[in-house]
């Protein structure tokens, strides 16, 4: 995982917020799907910094969220 700062590329993405975020006042994370990565920011702060997380990765985390 990295950090790494908006690129013109990451605002054209399509960015997606949690289901969960309506019920708490809209604080959230959003994720985009960037081919190889996924990129996780701030849904208050879309301008800042985000991670970069291999979609590799990111498929195992959220199997293991789904667990029961």
């Amino acid at each position: 995982m990295k950090t790494g700062t908006p690129a013109p590329a990451a605002a054209e993405l399509r960015w997606t917020k949690s289901s969960y975020s309506a019920g708490n006042g809209g604080d959230c994370v959003e994720v985009a799907d960037a081919g190889t990565a996924v990129l996780v920011r701030d849904s208050k702060r879309p301008g800042d910094a985000f991670l970069t997380v291999g979609a590799d990765q990111w498929a195992a985390f959220v199997r293991m969220t789904a667990r029961d």
